[in-house]
């Protein structure tokens, strides 16, 4: 989830008149860190952007990158396991053909970045004619002996957080740390002007009937964190008519048995019902909201990284 920071870092280095290289992860034998698709920015004073491994590779894939500048010519190369490189090897055991594309005056760093911002999906295509920016979604592909393939990016997740109370902010936070994007509706008069003054995205709900407040689009994870459950329903009720690829709400058995009443009897169906998570979390009974906050975040990202959005959008 690193792509926004690798693109501004390497559409900066172009405003500035440096040269920059892009390193794309195209192929993986046995166990890796990365995933094909995974990038690393590297401007020509020796400054990077993302990683590629846990620290193994980084140094050789600038001092890499760097090599491809001076000739100006695109290449892959090969990390880890059958890799000319003897002395630079992965703990894993594992190998990595990554693909080094210099960028020259090319703007894809701006249009990945455009993308990113309007919450699109994106690939990015490696050819012999350098790398372009495609404005759909393709699954990823490389072939070796050309060096071409192309790799598609979802939108990173969106947590659209709408309750009260401390592991509100706590969830924030670390969803932001992670850097995804988060929106916060919340009735707690205290908390909406804490979060304000943290320049941090947030809506003021007065009342349970404040539906069209509620944004969201495919990669939304829909987070209720309310101990006050007479707040949720008709918010709630909304959320299901949304895209979303997660819902989740906090409380405990017997507050989601009641919960799945009163929804039932706005409309909501039984395979609706099904999707929701409840209690919220990979761990229940969580009773600080730090713990309550990470244990919402890995059960997001764990159903982020789950849902085959390619079928969801093409049903």
């Amino acid at each position: 989830m690193n792509f926004h920071d690798v693109f501004l870092f390497l559409d900066e280095h172009r405003l500035k008149g440096l040269a920059t290289v892009l390193v794309t992860v195209c192929a993986v034998e046995g166990s890796s860190m990365r995933n094909p698709g995974s990038v690393m920015g590297v401007a020509a004073d020796g400054s990077f952007a993302g990683s590629l491994s846990g620290g193994c590779i980084e140094n050789a894939v600038v001092s890499e990158a760097l090599d491809v500048l001076k000739s100006g010519d695109a290449r892959v190369v090969r990390f880890g396991a059958g890799s000319p490189y003897l002395d630079i090897k992965l703990p894993c055991g594992g190998g990595l053909d990554l693909h080094f594309q210099p960028l020259g005056e090319s703007d894809l760093a701006a249009q990945c970045l455009a993308s990113i911002e309007r919450r699109s999906a994106y690939s990015i295509a490696l050819s012999e004619t350098g790398a372009e920016h495609r404005s759909d979604w393709h699954p990823p592909s490389f072939d070796p002996e050309s060096a071409t393939g192309v790799f598609g990016h979802w939108p990173a997740p969106k947590f659209e957080i709408v309750g009260h109370g401390a592991g509100v902010e706590a969830l924030c936070d670390l969803a932001q740390t992670l850097g995804c994007e988060t929106r916060v509706l919340t009735p707690d008069e205290r908390l909406a002007a804490s979060l304000d003054r943290r320049m941090m995205d947030v809506a003021r709900l007065k009342r349970t009937s404040q539906t069209d407040l509620i944004q969201s689009d495919p990669w939304t994870a829909f987070v209720f964190l309310f101990h006050d459950h007479d707040w949720e329903i008709e918010l709630m009720t909304r959320a299901f008519e949304l895209p979303h690829f997660y819902i989740g709400a906090m409380g405990g058995r017997k507050a989601h048995a009641n919960r799945r009443r009163a929804l039932r009897m706005r409309g909501i169906t039984e395979e609706q019902l099904f999707t929701m998570k409840a209690p919220i979390g990979v761990f229940h009974s969580s009773r600080d909201p730090q713990t309550l906050a990470l244990s919402t975040l890995a059960e997001v990202i764990r159903t982020y990284q789950e849902t085959d959005f390619e079928a969801v959008l093409g049903a």
